[in-house]
């Protein structure tokens, strides 16, 4: 019966081992894939690993003219390499698809094909804004 018992110990074990995936990081990161200009309230994005490799994303926004915070956090699941996570939040009713890396966040279609829109080009950018990649960087 010992033997039997530390048997299943001893799968359970392995099976908890091999169900880890080895994420790209823990912790908070902010991102901003649409482009936003100063003074429109626009959310500040953020993505948060936790060391279980749940997937939290969120928002902070600030009303520029009554200074009221709206806050979301969503879970998306767990972390897997090259998966497209999808993200609602339902307070403004926004959807959409990401794929991402220990470095950069991209805005994908289902397949995980990486968007070119012009709502990801800066102000900066070229007067060819189908040519604007919808990525981040991910800051600390």
């Amino acid at each position: 019966m010992k033997k039997i018992f530390s048997l299943l110990i001893l799968c359970i074990s392995l099976f908890t081992l091999a169900q880890q995936v080895k994420v790209p990081f823990t912790g908070h990161r902010s991102f901003d894939i649409m482009k936003g200009y100063s003074g429109t309230g626009t959310p500040h994005y953020y993505v948060d690993i936790k060391k279980s490799g749940d997937v939290h994303f969120g928002y902070v926004q600030v009303n520029q003219a009554d200074g009221k915070e709206t806050k979301e956090e969503i879970n998306a699941g767990q972390y897997a390499p090259n998966k497209v996570m999808k993200v609602g939040f339902k307070e403004y009713e926004e959807n959409f698809l990401v794929k991402f890396d220990k470095d950069k966040i991209y805005l994908t279609d289902e397949r995980g094909n990486i968007l070119h829109l012009e709502d990801c080009c800066s102000s900066s950018e070229s007067v060819n804004k189908d040519t604007c990649k919808c990525e981040s960087e991910l800051y600390k």
